[in-house]
This record gives C-alpha cells, sequence and structure tokens, in this order.
C-alpha cells in the first residue's frame, strides 16, 4: 500500500513539473513574440508562440490528464523536457536541414515560406525571388532614368481618368522596392540582377500608374505614391532591409491626408524567369502575379481571407493567372509588410523580370476587373 502511494505521489510530482515547465516555456516564448510583434493580445500572437512548441508536447502534457489519450502517442514520439527546451528555444529540429542552414546560407531561408493556396507549377522550387541591387548602381542611373521619364506605353493619368464612382480614394498604390524594373524594357541588360532601374517607365512604378488608371475606369477611386525609394533610402542613410521601414512613412502620411483609404496595394515584381511568370488564356499572354501575406501582425487573417478571395476570383475569369498566396514570416521576409496598418492590405506581385509590357498591361487590366468586382460585391453586402 505505502508502494502504491509513494507512486502515485511520484506521478502526481513528474506531472507538476511538467506543467511547470510547459508554462514556463509557453510563457516566455509568448513574451519574446509580444515584443517582436508590438501588438496587443491576439490569435497571431498565439498562434505564432504554438507554433514553436513541438505539437506532441501538448498532446503529452493533456494526457496526463485523460487517461484514453495516451494510447494514441508512441512512447517513442513523447518529446522529453530536455528536447523540447532546445527545440523551442533554438528553433533547430535534428530532422529539418533548413533550419540549421536557413540564416546562414544566403536564400535558403526563402524556403521557409509557406504556401497558402499553390497556382499551377507552384511548388518549393519555384517560390518567388527577390534580388537585393546595390543602391550604388541605382543612383548612378539617375541622370539616364531623368532623360527618358515619359514612355508611350505608360500610362497617363492626369486628366484623362473619369471622377471615381466611390467619390473617394479607397485605394493607396505604392512600391516598397520602386527600382524593380524589366529586363525587355532596359537595353543591354541581361541578369535578374540587373532588372533595376530608377526610370519609372521601365520599373514597377508604371505596373502601378496603370494599375490606377484601371481601377479608376471601373470607378475605384485611388492614389498612387511614384516615390523614388532608392534615393530616399540613401537621404536617410539607410540600406535595403528598411525598404519597408521607409514605405510605412508613405504609407501612414497617405492615410492621415486620406481618411477613406482602407485597401493598401504593394506593387513588386518576381526574380523568377519567363517560363515560370507568364500564362496565356485565352490566346493572350499575361504576366503571372501573386500574393505575399505577413504572417507576423494583427491582420494576419484578414488580409490572408482578402488575398485568398481575389485569388479565387481571379483564378475563375482568368485560368493560370495567379501563381497563388504565399505566407511569409521574419525567418524568410519582413513578415509584416506594414499590412499591419489595414485589414485589407496586399502584397502584389505582377510578373517576373523577363515580362513585357502587353504580359503586364493583360494582367494589370484582369488584376483591375477581378478587384473592382470584388469591391462593389462587397459595397452592396454592406449596404454602401
Amino acid at each position: 500500500m505505502k508502494e502504491r502511494n509513494h507512486t502515485s505521489m511520484f506521478f502526481i510530482r513528474v506531472h507538476w513539473i511538467y506543467l511547470a515547465f510547459f508554462l514556463f516555456i509557453f510563457s516566455t516564448v509568448f513574451f519574446i513574440n509580444y515584443l517582436d510583434l508590438k501588438e496587443r493580445l491576439n490569435s497571431s500572437v498565439i498562434t505564432a508562440t504554438s507554433e514553436k512548441v513541438h505539437a506532441n508536447f501538448f498532446l503529452s502534457l493533456m494526457s496526463t490528464e485523460i487517461g484514453p489519450l495516451k494510447s494514441t502517442i508512441k512512447e517513442e514520439e513523447t518529446p522529453s523536457i530536455s528536447r523540447t527546451a532546445f527545440l523551442t528555444f533554438t528553433n533547430i529540429w535534428p530532422e529539418d536541414i533548413r533550419t540549421f542552414l536557413g540564416r546562414e546560407v544566403p536564400a535558403f531561408s526563402a524556403f521557409n515560406t509557406e504556401i497558402a493556396i499553390a497556382g499551377l507549377g507552384t511548388d518549393l522550387t519555384t517560390l518567388p525571388m527577390e534580388s537585393a541591387p546595390p543602391l550604388e548602381m541605382l543612383l548612378k542611373e539617375k541622370e539616364l532614368a531623368e532623360k527618358d521619364q515619359a514612355s508611350p506605353n505608360t500610362p497617363q493619368d492626369k486628366g484623362s481618368s473619369p471622377v471615381p464612382n466611390t467619390g473617394k480614394d479607397v485605394a493607396f498604390i505604392y512600391h516598397s522596392h520602386s527600382w524593380e524594373a524589366f529586363l525587355p524594357l532596359l537595353s543591354g541588360k541581361k541578369s535578374a540582377n540587373e532588372a533595376v532601374s530608377l526610370n519609372e517607365s521601365k520599373n514597377i512604378i508604371a505596373v502601378g500608374k496603370k494599375l490606377k488608371v484601371e481601377l479608376m475606369k471601373r470607378g475605384i477611386g485611388a492614389s498612387h505614391s511614384t516615390s523614388n525609394v532608392t534615393e530616399e533610402l540613401k537621404k536617410k542613410h539607410w540600406n535595403y532591409n528598411h525598404s519597408y521601414a521607409l514605405s510605412r512613412e508613405t504609407v501612414i502620411e497617405a492615410m492621415a491626408q486620406k481618411s477613406s483609404i482602407s485597401y493598401l496595394i504593394d506593387i513588386h515584381r518576381d526574380s523568377q524567369p519567363k517560363n515560370l511568370t507568364t500564362a496565356t488564356i485565352n490566346g493572350e499572354p499575361f504576366a503571372r502575379l501573386f500574393f505575399i501575406v505577413g504572417k507576423e501582425n494583427r491582420n494576419f487573417e484578414r488580409n490572408l481571407a482578402l488575398a485568398k478571395d481575389l485569388n479565387k476570383k481571379l483564378e475563375e475569369e482568368f485560368p493560370g493567372i495567379s501563381r497563388g498566396v504565399f505566407i511569409k514570416t521574419k525567418d524568410d521576409g519582413n513578415g509584416v509588410y506594414n499590412q499591419d496598418l489595414s485589414s485589407q492590405s496586399m502584397l502584389l506581385e505582377f510578373g517576373g523580370v523577363e515580362n513585357n509590357n502587353t504580359e503586364l498591361d493583360n494582367s494589370i487590366e484582369a488584376f483591375a476587373e477581378v478587384f473592382s468586382e470584388y469591391y462593389w460585391d462587397a459595397e452592396e453586402v454592406n449596404g454602401n
């Protein structure tokens, strides 16, 4: 009888030790995430915390109270306290080589990207790629860009657009990487790393201008920032890694000036080759697009839902146009992308370095059509 009581007391002590250790780990990781995100308590913080604790640890803890649950856990799957602590605090998983090399090998961390919705041909080998150009290279192009700012293919949106039916600007288009350009529009450039320019008729700003015009045609009021991010970074003595901090200032200023703005659209282009970024739809060439959603902010779930809804409508009307919806954390990107500023934010990538104006224009018009349908449907549902 004494031996039985002794055994029972032993298991009770182990149970409390296990529980105390779990609470310590969870609280510590939660606190780290809470500080890092600078957010109030929300489901995203809880999720970010939970993902760093092995699932079997939760099961093992629950099995101390729910007897039948023990039978579902194999003995070799039950994590030890020391292993759980190591995995949680280092985020290194012996069975996953990516956790060893992700922060050490350039571009290797990209494989941490989560594919929320995979478009045609999308897998781990065709994930989005971005190149970080030296600011010095871009600044050398300043003189050339100033000589050739206009282009017959660049839409002109001054004085030619109809008055928007919204009666106000509800969308704000901007570019955190305004230097991203397209090789077919650049003379003498052949590699992805050379696809950069300060010329607004040859870089991603031209895409933003065209999108604004197309949205206005469909009654969607929009503002567009043509800010030269390269020069602004140089003025502040900031490097490429501060691009989103700089564009954040632009977005905050725009929203302060126009309280009607609710949709934030950060437009980029990918660095993947043309065979991955181009689709033929109804006999016409399109630059494929995709969405990036930052996971580490309070608006993650709503922004993800927005991206999924738009992606679904795009695929229904233009099959094959989307490469999908991707989720990024700070382990493989910025993780926020200023999407904490609005629950209707999106980072949208149009085409890649090898796409031309025709392909881009077709894609922009397709997105504008789908977005306007989505917007007016939402307005009708809301009774506006």
